[in-house]
């Protein structure tokens, strides 16, 4: 009983996440780009893993296809994974909304990017990455098995790992000092408080 519960929280935060990310990418996809840094086929390969490891939850829900890698977790594990799933999907909403017109699903500099250091930011430098672990650790308290339940974190440690030293390399290209003096009071995934 308690699985299905969990199950439909996981989907109903799956439809909150994905409304948010279409929602901005819709309404800032008219944008021009300045300068495009291309991704390399490493992290296009990990964003189209990411992108079908959190929907193996879906698979795992409605069919006994993945039974075979199921694992046991206490009940109360899913109760923290639907506080964790709540904070990603906010932090996600939150970046997006903190970020605006400055929002991209690629690694780029915007012809009116500007840096932004408030809201979510004042604290994380890259808090739709922090979402999108907290996303997958969401996923593993709440879908207990090795491929639907990890992919997600697994998928997306690696494509922090590859992108975020791309994306500060850029930001300090663009804002250099400003970004650096940025870095130095703020965390990268993990919240900086008072500095």
């Amino acid at each position: 009983m308690l699985d299905s519960i969990f199950h439909i929280y996981y989907l109903v935060g799956f439809i909150s996440g994905s409304a948010i990310r279409f929602w901005y990418g819709r309404k800032y996809r008219q944008d021009r780009m300045t300068i495009f840094r291309t991704e390399g086929l490493a992290v296009g390969l990990l964003a189209s893993l990411w992108g079908v490891a959190i929907l193996l939850p879906l698979l795992y829900t409605y069919t006994d296809w993945l039974s075979f890698a199921d694992y046991y977790m206490p009940a109360w594990t899913g109760f923290i994974g639907m506080g964790v799933f709540t904070t990603a999907i906010w932090l996600l909403w939150r970046s997006h909304y903190d970020l605006g017109r400055n929002w991209s699903a690629t690694v780029e500099i915007k012809d009116s990017q500007t840096l932004v250091t408030a809201g979510v930011f004042r604290h994380i430098r890259h808090p739709m990455y922090a979402a999108h672990i907290l996303w997958g650790i969401a996923q593993v308290l709440l879908i207990h098995n090795w491929l639907a339940g990890l992919a997600s974190l697994v998928v997306m440690i690696l494509l922090y790992l590859l992108r975020i030293p791309r994306e500060e390399q850029i930001m300090l290209e663009q804002f250099g000092d400003d970004y650096r003096r940025y870095m130095s009071r703020t965390g990268r995934i993990i919240p900086r408080f008072g500095r």
